[in-house]
């Protein structure tokens, strides 16, 4: 074997041990007119014995694609589909086959996840099942599949990674709720069948893209179960997902494509009985991206061996020749097959329509209206953008515009006039960029105030007067310095939309600007180019806002220090103009709160091959301070908060503790607040995070109004892995609980007791193990 290590090559020898030769299959007898497998009243487990039964080995090595479906017998299989802010069937990727679907399109998941708000996430999530169906059953496109690719349950530890908008933070508390809520949504509350199966990326530690085929994630059993594998595992125990899918990578070392976890966790620990799927390309990566197998055969065994049941790759040639050769037999590949018909059946795919509540979906008696089309879906986007933008600096009240002396706003920047797409998004029915959003809302500021507002396109002519009942939109496009400054100097606000692109607009792994990220292309800089333009329209306006349209965390420094006001939003939204205009013109109060630490120096990061999160990484361990802490929002009106009460002194391994705060809207503004619980071990004999989040709320406030928040930290929550025991361990010793508006701002603490089990010597001085 080619494996870099004697371990390595151990572990391969036990996946492809020799098993006992195979009875090569006879022809299988004609399908029963009545077979078990149809009957919905059997139990699961008979009806799939009775269908691979009834299978060739031929059909079944096919059905280890991602269509399972059988012709022969009249089996339809639910395909994959990409979902990860909406259902993806079209976009710059052309997901849509054969057809372009129009589908909402909300903004990016780290912008989903800037919402805190999980019943949202929920909701968006089960309008894309929805349309899902719609898209599938619909006479008008029949296309699509059942099984979505989504949530991207990794961590965002590193704001470098190209992939970061696919995420939903750096924590791993706030992303495994924000996973467990997609996949409820997803999945839906029906108690027999689910409206469409929840596939979890990538499956682990994915977190760098360049070289990622090649790539090892290093760390030690503790963070693997603290850290990158926990949003799997609540998706899996909570959220009930039953699928997800291996990344490029390896994982100390061995390849997550049939890396033992698969197995050993994943299945026989967690009970993922469902689909676990490669990477596009993984197959073949093992033999010779990662030179971890000698020939495609042995990888395709492997990886079958070690859990995998559906393949993206062209994989029948290989698994057969496997079966051939004797390195896979057939029951092999029948118990891996029942996961996938677990999943067929969850969907109704064997079942008459009769007793499927989402089998109707699509019909037209049932959906007259294209769900893409209905007003709730425009408002359901509208709302979620709203709720993801975040107030990074707000000087003197410079927002919102609601001064009704204003009579003109420069709108100037490349991000301002489009709506850019990502590659994991489909083709919205509609889109409103930002210079739109701002037009129809001064339209009608200047209805209410009886004028009319000037917008023609490219705003008022260099030298031609503004008519002072007029309110005047002044639009100049970045590459313009004359107009730029033109505009920006006679504007009573300027408001300059920068950012990144998403894909870049450049072909795959190549990028037109050293900040920008996208699949297989790490950021090569967290510096914003268009700074030199915030500078020039600084320079003419001290009445500036920065709106930083962007997927990643950006070191916007000198912004920071010189600019009155700035807000944060992710791209992709069909409703992103609006939004935006309701934020900066005061109908809606920005409440969205960071989910990444935002640094102020590329410097203060580690390599971003260090996948040990305790060098000096994420909120948690993080050293140099940051530009913005993670959690940190601003809003237009203030809270306060009082009278910190814990229900306990003391907490026992069974035992919930309840927190509660009086929180108080002391402004003139209704707005939201999302109250954070941090807790910090005081006298642990472990390394501990220096803060941990435990629990949040988004809660809504009114004006002169307080509300009592309770939130819930069971004991388990506090628990670590012990490396020694292999085991969860509550950890005796006093903890401070710290509540507050962000990670950097928790004026009320309390302590407690947990009373649990004291750590061993040996727990504190143990050097790291690998598993």
């Amino acid at each position: 074997m080619k494996a870099a290590s004697v371990f390595c090559t151990a572990i391969l020898a036990f996946l492809l041990a020799p098993v006992p030769a195979y009875a090569q299959p006879t022809s299988r007898p004609a399908m029963e007119k009545n077979p078990l497998f149809r009957d919905p009243q059997l139990p699961a487990e008979d009806r799939i014995t009775d269908l691979l039964k009834q299978m060739t080995l031929t059909e079944k090595i096919a059905a280890l694609g991602t269509n399972p479906g059988v012709e022969r017998l009249g089996v339809k299989g639910a395909r994959h589909v990409e979902g990860l802010h909406g259902l993806a069937q079209g976009g710059p990727a052309g997901w849509g086959r054969p057809r372009v679907v129009p589908t909402t399109t909300f903004p990016q998941a780290i912008g989903l996840g800037m919402t805190w708000n999980v019943d949202l996430v929920r909701r968006i999530a089960a309008h894309e099942a929805y349309e899902a169906r719609y898209v599938l059953q619909s006479p008008k496109y029949a296309q699509g599949g059942l099984v979505i690719r989504a949530p991207n349950a990794d961590l965002g530890r590193d704001p470098r990674w190209g992939r970061t908008e696919e995420c939903f933070g750096e924590d791993a508390y706030l992303v495994g709720s924000m996973t467990v809520a997609v996949v409820k949504g997803l999945q839906g509350d029906h108690p027999k069948y689910w409206a469409a199966a929840s596939l979890m990326k990538h499956f682990l530690a994915n977190s760098n893209e360049d070289e990622r085929t090649r790539t090892s994630s290093n760390f030690d059993g503790r963070l693997f179960r603290e850290y990158y594998a926990k949003p799997f595992e609540r998706g899996i125990r909570e959220g009930g997902s039953r699928a997800f899918m291996t990344a490029y990578n390896s994982y100390n070392g061995i390849p997550c494509t049939l890396h033992p976890v698969l197995r050993d966790v994943t299945i026989n620990e967690w009970g993922n009985d469902g689909i676990i799927c490669t990477d596009a390309g993984a197959l073949n990566n093992l033999v010779r991206a990662q030179g971890f197998s000698d020939t495609i055969e042995e990888a395709a065994a492997a990886g079958v061996k070690a859990g995998i049941n559906q393949y993206l790759d062209r994989h029948v040639p290989s698994v057969t020749e496997a079966v051939a050769q004797g390195l896979l037999s057939e029951a092999e590949i029948d118990e891996r097959l029942r996961g996938v018909y677990r999943v067929m059946i969850k969907l109704g795919m064997l079942d008459p329509a009769e007793g499927n509540p989402y089998a109707a979906i699509g019909t037209p008696e049932h959906d007259p209206v294209e769900p893409w089309l209905k007003p709730e879906a425009r408002e359901l986007a509208r709302e979620a953008t709203r709720q993801s933008i975040v107030l990074l600096k707000n000087e003197n009240g410079l927002l919102p515009i609601d001064d009704p002396k204003i009579r003109s706003v420069a709108v100037i920047g490349p991000r301002s006039f489009e709506v850019l797409q990502d590659w994991y998004q489909g083709t919205p029915p509609y889109d409103v960029s930002p210079i739109e959003g701002i037009r129809n809302r001064m339209q009608r500021l200047a209805e209410q105030r009886g004028s009319q507002p000037v917008t023609p396109p490219g705003g008022l002519a260099m030298g031609q007067p503004a008519p002072a009942t007029r309110i005047n939109v002044n639009f100049a496009p970045s590459d313009d310095d004359n107009g730029v400054l033109y505009h920006a100097g006679r504007s009573d606000v300027a408001i300059v939309f920068v950012g990144n692109h998403p894909w870049g607009a450049a072909g795959w792994a190549q990028r037109t600007m050293p900040s920008f990220g996208k699949e297989a292309m790490d950021r090569a800089s967290i510096s914003l180019e268009h700074e030199e333009l915030i500078k020039k329209v600084r320079a003419v306006n001290p009445r500036t806002v920065v709106v930083l349209v962007s997927s990643f965390p950006y070191a916007i420094n000198w912004t920071q220090e010189n600019v009155p006001a700035i807000l944060h939003v992710t791209h992709s939204s069909q409703e992103l103009g609006n939004a935006l205009a309701d934020v900066i013109f005061g109908d809606y109060n920005p409440a969205g709160r960071l989910v990444q630490t935002w640094p102020k120096r590329i410097e203060d990061l580690p390599g971003i091959l260090d996948y040990d999160v305790r060098n000096n990484r994420t909120y948690m361990y993080a050293k140099a301070p940051p530009l913005y802490p993670f959690g940190f929002g601003l809003s237009y009106t203030t809270f306060a908060y009082a009278n910190l009460r814990l229900d306990r002194t003391s907490l026992g391994e069974s035992d919930t503790l309840k927190v509660s705060v009086d929180v108080t809207n002391t402004g003139k503004r209704d707005g939201d607040e999302v109250v954070q619980l941090y807790v910090r071990h005081l006298d642990s004999k472990v390394l501990r995070p220096q803060k941990e989040l435990k629990a949040f709320a988004r809660v809504p406030v009114k004006a002169g109004e307080t509300e009592t928040v309770t939130l819930e930290v069971p004991a388990s929550r506090l628990a670590y892995w012990d490396i020694g025991h292999k085991g969860w361990t509550l950890e005796d010793g006093e903890i401070e609980v710290a509540v507050g508006g962000s990670s950097a701002d928790t004026p009320m603490t309390g302590r407690l007791r947990v009373t649990g089990v004291a750590p061993s010597a040996k727990a504190a001085t143990r050097p790291a193990e690998r598993r």
